[in-house]
């Protein structure tokens, strides 16, 4: 039997190319090439064994600060400024090690470091994003309910005035980074709409318990959390964010950068099928000289370079500050869908050693179970995608 790929090996393109790489700029090919070396480096080689022991790796968290990828896009306070598209390039390289780091890196930049760049008064971004950008200081998002994540109309956290404080009462679930965040951006309703609140984790009421018998994003950290009067003070609201537009616009940018991410698994998995289909030997020549093994791979490589395309036009889209909710949809929807039909389908080529940690495929499709699920159901984000297209809302 021939040895798995290596898992330290540096990522590479499938052996299909549409000559993708000469429509990046220099500058994201330098990002992509960063992150990749990092992940290469810190990442791919324990992402296996952090998943089977559910570790969640804190020393990475600076360097992942010092990479400069902890709320890259945000211009100022210390964040890098970059672009959409090297922003999705970073995603895909992360994600490509393990969906875990690229959660990391979409909760504390795309979730709760975006909430403060866009709603949050100046203050507010002097005191906390400096120090979320280097890593220092970890931040969570506290949106989704225990009875369900996709009507946060619903919410039942309440936030009431007292005096000049407000005493927030609740519950949250699937929290990612929950119990090791610093600050939480939490989301309640209150008399007068929806608002959002900078919550030390140290406030007296937070708790936040760890998940744990979770099958996927096992090296992640997701949480229950309860606020049980928890009282803050009145400059802890976020001043500019009302309305389900706040948190809303902060899911959007987690969603482009899954557009990009679940890439990275989906290309990982078609290297393992390519090499392994190469390499072993059934009924006297090369599995993959056989048709159905090529047709799979085929098919698979077609799909990993549309959403590649795919993921490009939407981050173009976005750099030109012209990207819609519904064309966020269409790529979250899309590149989701077919990159855990990639994993399913390299399983097959790789058969009973497919079930095993000697090829990354089982983690990557387990971890892709959740991220079909986070940031928008396929549900929610066809009925978005339909709403645009008739003009009817279906939404309950």
């Amino acid at each position: 039997m021939s040895a798995p790929p290596s898992a330290s090996a540096p990522a590479k393109a499938p052996a299909l190319d549409l000559d993708v790489e000469h429509l990046f700029t220099a500058e994201e090919l330098n990002w992509r090439d960063r992150v990749r070396q990092f992940t290469a480096r810190h990442i791919t080689p324990v992402a296996d064994a952090d998943f089977e022991d559910r570790h969640f790796r804190s020393e990475l968290v600076r360097g992942l600060g010092e990479l400069g990828v902890l709320g890259m896009h945000i211009e100022g306070y210390g964040c890098a400024g970059a672009g959409a598209v090297s922003y999705g390039l970073a995603c895909m390289e992360l994600e490509a090690g393990d969906t875990s780091w690229r959660t990391f890196v979409s909760v504390q930049g795309s979730l709760a470091m975006s909430a403060i760049a866009k709603w949050g008064s100046p203050e507010q971004k002097e005191r906390w994003l400096p120090d979320m950008a280097s890593g220092r200081t970890v931040g969570c998002f506290a949106l989704t309910e225990p009875d369900g994540g996709s009507d946060p109309a619903a919410m039942r956290t309440f936030a009431r005035r007292d005096g000049g404080d407000w005493v927030i009462n609740g519950a949250k679930r699937w929290i990612g980074l929950g119990s090791v965040a610093d600050v939480a951006v939490v989301w309640a309703a209150t008399e007068e709409g929806v608002r959002g609140f900078l919550v030390p984790t140290g406030t007296p009421g937070f708790t936040a318990r760890d998940i744990t018998n979770k099958l996927s994003l096992r090296a992640s950290v997701q949480c229950d959390v309860v606020l049980d009067d928890c009282r803050v003070p009145a400059d802890a609201v976020l001043p500019l964010a009302t309305g389900l537009r706040g948190p809303f616009s902060c899911l959007n940018e987690a969603r482009y950068g899954i557009v990009w991410g679940v890439l990275g698994p989906a290309r990982e998995c078609l290297r393992a099928a390519v090499e392994r289909s190469r390499d072993r030997r059934v009924f006297g020549k090369p599995l993959a000289a056989f048709q159905l093994t090529q047709q799979k791979i085929a098919d698979m490589a077609v799909e990993y370079q549309k959403g590649l395309l795919l993921a490009l036009h939407i981050g173009r889209l976005k750099d030109a500050g012209g990207l819609s909710p519904a064309q966020i949809s269409v790529g979250k929807l899309n590149n989701v869908r077919e990159s855990l039909e990639i994993a399913r389908t390299v399983r097959t080529v790789l058969g009973g050693d497919g079930v095993t940690s000697d090829f990354p495929v089982m983690r990557h499709m387990a971890n892709l179970e959740s991220v079909r699920t986070y940031e928008g159901t396929d549900e929610v984000h066809a009925l978005v995608i339909g709403q645009t297209l008739t003009g009817h809302r279906a939404f309950a």
